[in-house]
């Protein structure tokens, strides 16, 4: 059952992702998908599945975080942004918040050597040393349908024409937040051995 919950919100997931228009809709779609790579390590019904599973909702949860904090930073008094085309041109208007939303798209899609890639690697790992080699490349062959629509955000970010030249001007706190939520990405991505003890930590405690 668990197996098939998996794949189907893989599959169901992310082909319902690339055909949204609406940034929060893929990103609700997007996050069945990432739900049923969660599941995987779970599959593996051991110690080593269970902490890559926490540790891979720990990280989905810092990438959201962290994309929703640029949709509310690209929003302003009377305009909410909500459709993909609003990230159009976000290097010329600020290229720093397009520096920090390619990050986080990177790392959602599982590009090394940002975190997300090793959310994937680890679940897959546990997924293959219980034996199930068809169910992890189902998963990879998945997770490259997934890094279309995000690597989508990225084209429109750095070689469309922005459709409105409005400026980003947060107070310093979010500036503050945002960066370091983008920059962690990157930080964990580089080391990422202190949160995978951590996630194994806390699930030895809970057995």
């Amino acid at each position: 059952m668990l197996i098939i919950l998996a794949v189907m919100s893989m599959i169901i997931g992310n082909l319902a992702a690339i055909a949204q228009t609406n940034i929060k809709r893929m990103l609700a779609y997007s996050t069945i998908s990432h739900m049923g790579f969660m599941l995987l390590g779970i599959v593996s019904a051991d110690g080593n599945g269970y902490s890559s599973s926490m540790f891979y909702m720990v990280v989905y949860v810092l990438m959201t975080l962290g994309i929703f904090g640029m949709i509310m930073l690209l929003s302003r008094e009377g305009f909410e942004a909500e459709k993909i085309d609003d990230f159009k041109g976000l290097n010329r208007r600020n290229p720093w918040y397009a520096f920090i939303t390619l990050l986080l798209m990177f790392s959602l899609a599982g590009v090394p050597p940002l975190v997300g890639f090793y959310a994937k690697l680890a679940v897959l790992q546990a997924v293959l040393n219980a034996g199930y080699v068809w169910l992890a490349v189902v998963a990879v062959l998945f997770s490259l349908v997934g890094a279309f629509y995000y690597l989508r955000i990225i084209k429109l970010m750095y070689f469309d024409e922005p459709e409105s030249d409005a400026p980003i001007l947060p107070s310093g706190d979010v500036k503050l937040l945002i960066s370091t939520n983008g920059l962690a990405v990157l930080a964990f991505g580089l080391f990422p051995q202190a949160l995978m003890a951590l996630c194994a930590y806390a699930i030895q405690q809970s057995t």
